[in-house]
């Protein structure tokens, strides 16, 4: 039997990289996976190759939060996994933060995990169960250099987190994030990998199945008395 067997997992930006790694992950651990995407057509492929749904979301737009949670419960009856995967990377250092940078960051990364949060929270204190999984990063835990608008994004979902998880913690369900270092994904093919790798002990990247595999317990049972905490997949960078 799965270690999400029966459980119903929304994940947003699950078209490719982790969101996709996670997806196929849930899928094999028994989980009736809603995978979510502006990406349609990569979205649609991996959804067919897996048997499981796809659903075109804007994360920064309410009234798709809206329409995505009413299909997932309208066709599975309930929501158990909220992974808010979906994020973007544009760096650049405060004098060259443009408001077109800022406001679009903010609106995906930390917005669009505040409206995921408010939308699935209803559907989980009714059913007095659920795990949501916020993706961050050590952006989330440190300062990081020429990454304004994307580290203040990453730190607002740590806080959103812990708030989340006080506040619904008596309703059995659980919030925690995910901070990730370097991963091998699209979103950092144009960092320069190996001056980054002298700062992380292991010596090495991690794959995509590596931060997957920690949203997995985190999703799972297993973790059932963790909440309100973060999780560090970076390979010994942030101590």
């Amino acid at each position: 039997m799965g270690r999400l067997e029966g459980k119903v997992a929304i994940i947003t930006g699950g078209a490719r990289g982790q969101g996709a790694a996670e997806a196929e992950m849930f899928h094999s651990e028994g989980a009736q996976v809603v995978i979510t995407d502006v990406l349609e057509d990569d979205g649609g492929q991996l959804a067919a190759s897996l048997g499981v749904d796809f659903l075109v979301h804007d994360v920064a737009s309410a009234e798709s939060w809206e329409v995505v949670v009413n299909d997932v419960i309208s066709r599975h009856g309930r929501i158990d996994v909220l992974i808010n995967n979906a994020g973007i990377l544009r760096g650049a250092r405060l004098v060259n933060t443009s408001d077109e940078i800022w406001d679009q960051t903010i609106a995906i990364n930390q917005t669009g995990v505040f409206y995921g949060m408010r939308s699935v929270a209803p559907q989980m204190i009714k059913q007095e169960s659920g795990s949501i999984v916020n993706i961050s990063s050590v952006a989330g835990l440190e300062a990081t250099f020429a990454s304004m608008a994307y580290g203040a994004s990453k730190w607002a979902v740590r806080g959103m987190s812990k708030i989340a998880a006080l506040e619904l913690g008596r309703h059995n369900v659980r919030v925690n994030s995910i901070h990730p270092g370097l991963i091998n994904t699209d979103m950092t093919s144009e960092f320069d990998k190996d001056r980054m790798l002298r700062a992380v002990p292991l010596g090495r990247e991690a794959e995509p199945s590596e931060v997957a595999a920690v949203a997995l317990f985190l999703a799972s049972d297993d973790s059932s008395y963790c909440s309100g905490q973060e999780f560090t997949v970076d390979g010994g960078m942030h101590r």
